[in-house]
């Protein structure tokens, strides 16, 4: 049992050492959810869909050996991005359609580089999925979470998912150039999405000055 400064145990107390005081900034989730908050991470994942996707446009001669690696290797980086910012959800209910999209993408990921050499339909198949389920769940996430920051711009990038999944799923391509042409195109445009929420975030953090964390537990 812990005293205080200057006062001795009890007679006939048993001895019970002090508990180590519990430090929010030593726990993953709390620094995992900070990192997730930050607009910076908005934008490394921006970064991370805009590079393969300008890859994709300046190089439309690509095999689709290589647009399948460029796209598992695009898939893995969002999953993980993904995985991060589901930390940042304020409420558990909330978290689940972020960890399912997380899920989602590391699988389609693993997909599309176990088997570079698969077939256009295949490819088209499985990026359109992804695209039009991720848009969906983050068209619920933002439907469901009133209180989400910059709520008009998640609604606008989980539109541009489900238009990007739908024409890709609704227009095969019929040569690996043009599906190069088409995943360079729509990678771009929803890099740039993601993109203006990362500013759009750091905008609102600096006309805040509350809004800007002192801590993993902030809400950056």
């Amino acid at each position: 049992m812990a005293t205080s400064p200057g006062e001795g145990p009890r007679a006939g107390a048993a001895y019970e050492p002090a508990e180590p005081a519990y430090s929010p900034a030593g726990d993953p989730a709390q620094l995992l959810a900070a990192l997730g908050r930050s607009w910076t991470w908005i934008l490394a994942s921006a970064v991370a869909t805009l590079v393969p996707g300008i890859l994709l446009l300046v190089w439309p001669e690509a095999t689709l050996h290589v647009v399948a690696v460029l796209m598992g290797l695009y898939l893995l980086a969002a999953g993980a991005f993904r995985f991060v910012t589901t930390f940042a959800r304020q409420e558990q209910g909330h978290r689940l359609p972020s960890l399912l999209l997380a899920v989602l993408y590391v699988l389609a990921g693993v997909l599309c580089l176990r088997n570079p050499l698969q077939t256009i339909t295949a490819l088209s198949l499985i990026v359109g999925l992804v695209w039009l389920v991720s848009g969906i769940l983050t068209l619920y996430t933002a439907l469901a979470a009133r209180d989400l920051p910059h709520r008009g711009f998640v609604l606008g990038a989980a539109v541009l998912g489900i238009v990007a999944g739908i024409v890709v799923l609704a227009l095969p391509a019929e040569s690996a150039r043009a599906l190069t042409r088409l995943l360079g195109l729509w990678l771009v445009l929803l890099g740039l999405a993601e993109a203006g929420l990362a500013f759009a975030r750091r905008a609102a953090l600096r006309g805040s000055p509350a809004a800007v964390p002192h801590g993993p537990t902030g809400n950056a």
